[in-house]
């Protein structure tokens, strides 16, 4: 049986999108309602990809079922296809299986040529309408088809209005459109060598080619990488009659959705042209009324266009976005769609939805992208001060939020900046842990190196901090203080603003809105928290991080990250004095004066987080990250220190790694100074002993990193009870507590069992385990990655979307494993895949209690889990538009 790729309208539904593409599907939807759909046809994505796998050529067969379904509707209109006395013309248009809007191409008034233009004058008696209609074919034929640029049919076009001395498009009278339609022919010859095509099956066959080719243009590929589309769908094309909106001033064509995209109000809300084509409403040549304004213009058509949206809406049980065109007073649907909308107005719809009785609180979950909360948790710029805003470059959107503030180039002149009361920006090449105080001072964070994962990403994450990383266009000269990119040079305390959304960096102030958090929008999470049964926890390293993650509904902290509390001015002595220390003794001293510091630490996280657990990882990074590099700063550690500058220098040099990431860190220090991981341990059990005295009972959950191997963590963890042993003792108390590991080292997830055997909990650390399991660092790795994920080899970073494939399996092993061996296992991840929807998705999937991520995507994890639960249960939603 030979394979069908043609659909007539009539033969299709809404559930055949996969097939007939959105669009395709919705008009074989609308038809069968017995809606005012023009005739038409749907050729399938199997077409499209089949054009692909042949070498990009039609075949014959696809044209004979093409032209057997130009019969069909010649049939239903009583009109035949180009004639030279009543012509049936087309629209070809794009259908992608998810909705594409403007990425993709479209042809108007397909089968025109020097013929059937006075047939369709000569039955329409509107010889102006006809020869308007000539002119745009030309132009949208040439453009979409053969790649001719539009702006020389633009610059024609603005030329006859000066000649003739009028401003607008229809204000052109039937004589300088005929003589427009032939200078628009002599472009198209000196742009192709050859005469414009008059055979209208010609016409259709280079059409259907320009909407195949579409599907792979570099905007809609972009598009589909932003929003995850599958590149191998493929899209339909959609062969409609046309109906003209150009037939004077009883006709007309518009956009309108059934409820207000931007804020959800249960309101009409679009705009219309009278005399124009769909094309004049979007390109702004003249400004469009407003659609209430059609119910004093032609009062019966409004009313009819009220109902059919209501009607959609009910069906569809969605806000729809529609095109309409009016033919002499008739009202035809060109389309409908689930209309892309603002987080904001998605909430209310769907809230508005549920208590309408349309969908359940379930399909109201899964209506909701989780990544599109961000919009909601952070600040943002205002759109009409955007409009005016000079663009200086574009980095990777590191982190959400918008950010104005003056530029410093180093950490400590930002904090002594912010101290004055100056809104500060921190440029760096790229961060360091010792940048923090610059980064917790600064309203934002750019740098010209460093992926999505880098040091200031996951770090200004963790703050809700606003941060461009890899601005690749930005040079960066630290020393000269200046940052330089295209035409711009900017020093020490010029402007700029970061959009954490897109990536873009902007020269001066741009004035933000605070973010709303509605009542809406506390129903929604409501529902969620009803829906998911699985846990959210929060990364957090001081009581601010604490209660910012409290307010978005997290359930405990499953990451603080200790090295994060040494780096302040009263800290970082201490620090060094312990790290320059020559004997044990001289150590315990240094760690002395830093306990009390710890110890109120966390106290004060405990205090925040009252009976819910936190899990604190003790000391990770190498110790040559707490030492000055540069002369000037090492000179001064060593006066501070009454060392001479070699002893330093030599300490310096001797603690340097070529690769630190892999070398001597976590609990690898532990097995040589464990004095450290005692000290921290004292802390964090005198915190807990402090508020069981106070009425509250704390559990410490106590990690320790990079472990490899079982007896690395016996020997660490013996070291750690002996000390906590040793505090019962003098307190004369005791409280409950765990200690855990963190599994990052592929070998740990291997022998996870033997590990399991000594830990009360794992908690996954993807971060490091995807840089060893690939075999390159997180830092570097995007100075190339980007050539792979546009070569196809990986789909996305690993370091921003969890490796399902090969890290995922360390992870199934080590949870088999270790639940083999220790049934009472707890289970949680806290890298930066934690707070990543597909990959929570996949660890919901795996069986573990909990995701922890920063502050700011608590929320954004918690619907993904509620969306997971849906999708496990199998609970019907109905139709979900992407």
């Amino acid at each position: 049986m030979t394979k069908k790729y043609v659909y007539d309208f009539s033969e299709g539904n809404k559930d055949m999108r996969n097939l007939l593409g959105g669009k395709g599907a919705n008009l074989a939807e609308m038809t069968c309602l017995g809606l005012s759909v023009p005739p038409g046809f749907t050729i399938t994505t199997e077409a499209c990809n089949r054009y692909y796998d042949e070498n990009e050529s039609l075949w014959p067969e696809l044209l004979e079922e093409v032209e057997m379904h130009i019969k069909e509707t010649e049939k239903k209109l009583n009109k035949k296809f180009s004639d030279e006395n009543n012509p049936l013309l087309f629209s070809v248009r794009s259908g992608a299986v998810f909705s594409m809007p403007g990425m993709m191409d479209t042809i108007l008034n397909l089968g025109l040529n020097d013929k059937s233009v006075i047939g369709l004058a000569n039955s329409t008696k509107n010889e102006r309408f006809a020869y308007d209609s000539y002119r745009r074919f030309i132009q949208m034929f040439a453009d979409v088809a053969m790649d001719i640029p539009k702006v020389h049919f633009e610059t024609a076009l603005e030329q006859m209005k000066e000649d003739k001395k009028v401003d607008l498009d229809n204000e052109l009278t039937a004589e300088d459109l005929k003589k427009l339609v032939d200078i628009y022919k002599k472009i198209y010859v000196e742009e192709t060598g050859n005469e414009f095509p008059q055979d209208p099956m010609v016409q259709l066959k280079y059409s259907i080619e320009a909407v195949f080719r579409s599907w792979n243009n570099p905007r809609a590929n972009i598009y589909r990488k932003l929003h995850n589309i599958d590149n191998t769908l493929g899209t339909a094309v959609n062969i409609q009659s046309m109906v003209f909106g150009n037939m004077g001033d009883t006709s007309g064509t518009g956009v309108a959705f059934s409820r207000n995209p931007a804020t959800g109000e249960n309101k009409l809300f679009g705009e219309y042209l009278i005399n124009a084509q769909g094309e004049d409403v979007v390109a702004g040549i003249r400004t469009p009324e407003h659609i209430s304004t059609l119910h004093d213009v032609m009062p019966e058509v409004y009313d009819e266009f009220l109902n059919t949206a209501n009607k959609l809406e009910e069906h569809y049980k969605d806000m729809q976005d529609l095109e309409f065109t009016i033919e002499n007073g008739k009202l035809f649907i060109l389309q409908t769609r689930s209309g892309k909308r603002t987080t904001q107005a998605a909430l209310n719809i769907v809230v508005d939805l549920v208590n309408e009785g349309l969908i359940s609180k379930e399909e109201a979950v899964m209506r909701i992208e989780p990544d599109s909360l961000n919009q909601l948790l952070h600040p943002n710029f205002d759109p009409e001060q955007l409009k005016n805003a000079q663009l200086i470059s574009k980095g990777l959107a590191a982190s959400p939020g918008a950010a104005s503030g003056k530029i410093y180039f180093n950490a400590e002149e930002a904090v002594e900046a912010a101290k004055k009361g100056d809104k500060v920006i921190l440029v760096r090449q790229e961060t360091s842990p010792e940048d923090i105080e610059g980064m917790i001072s600064a309203e934002g964070i750019l740098t010209a190196r460093g992926g999505m994962t880098s040091h200031a990403a996951v770090v200004a994450r963790g703050m809700g901090k606003c941060c461009v990383a890899g601005a690749s266009e930005v040079v960066v000269d630290e020393a000269q203080k200046i940052m330089r990119s295209n035409n711009f040079v900017l020093t020490e305390g010029d402007v700029i603003s970061l959009n954490g959304n897109d990536g873009s960096i902007y020269f001066g102030n741009v004035d933000k809105v605070e973010p709303e958090l509605s009542g809406n929008f506390e129903i929604f999470m409501n529902w969620v928290d009803e829906i998911r049964n699985m846990k959210v926890r929060t990364n957090a390293d001081s009581p601010k991080d604490a209660k910012q993650a409290l307010k978005f509904g997290a359930e405990g902290i499953g990451l603080t990250r200790t090295e994060h509390m040494f780096f302040s001015d009263e800290r970082i002595p201490a620090v060094r004095e312990m790290i320059l220390s020559k004997t044990t003794e001289q150590r315990k001293i240094a760690l002395d004066k830093i306990r009390p510091m710890q110890e109120n630490d966390f106290y004060e996280i405990y205090k925040v987080m009252e009976d819910l657990p936190v899990t604190i990882r003790l000391l990770d990074p190498p110790l040559h990250e707490f030492l000055p590099t540069n002369k000037k700063d090492i000179e001064k550690l060593a006066k501070d220190m009454g060392l001479s500058y070699d002893e330093v220098n030599d300490t310096v040099q001797d603690l340097h790694e070529v690769n630190p990431m892999l070398g001597h860190r976590g609990c690898r220090l532990a097995v040589t100074y464990p004095e450290i991981y005692r000290m921290q341990a004292r802390a964090i059990i005198t915190a807990a002993l402090r508020h069981k005295k106070e009425g509250r009972n704390i559990v410490p959950e106590i990690m320790i990193p990079l472990v490899g191997d079982v007896k690395e963590l016996i020997y660490v963890k013996n070291e750690i009870i002996d000390e906590i042993n040793t505090i019962f003792e003098e307190y004369s108390d005791k409280v409950e507590y765990l200690i855990g590991t963190m599994i990052e080292v592929p070998r740990a997830a291997l022998l996870a069992d033997e590990i399991a055997e000594e830990a009360d909990f794992f908690s996954f650390g993807t971060n490091d385990m995807t840089q060893m399991a690939f075999g390159f660092s997180r830092d570097d790795a995007g100075k190339f990655l980007g050539e792979y994920e546009e070569k196809d080899i990986y789909p996305t970073s690993p370091f921003e979307s969890l490796d399902q494939k090969g890290v995922g399996k360390l992870l199934e092993i080590a949870v088999e494993k270790g639940l083999k061996t220790n049934k009472n296992l707890h289970l949680g991840i806290c890298g930066e895949h934690g707070g990543e929807p597909s990959s929570i998705e996949f660890c919901y999937n795996l069986g573990l209690d909990y995701v922890s991520c920063s502050p700011y995507r608590v929320p954004i994890a918690r619907l993904t889990l509620a969306q997971a639960t849906v999708k496990k249960q199998n609970i019907d939603t109905g139709h979900i538009d992407k």
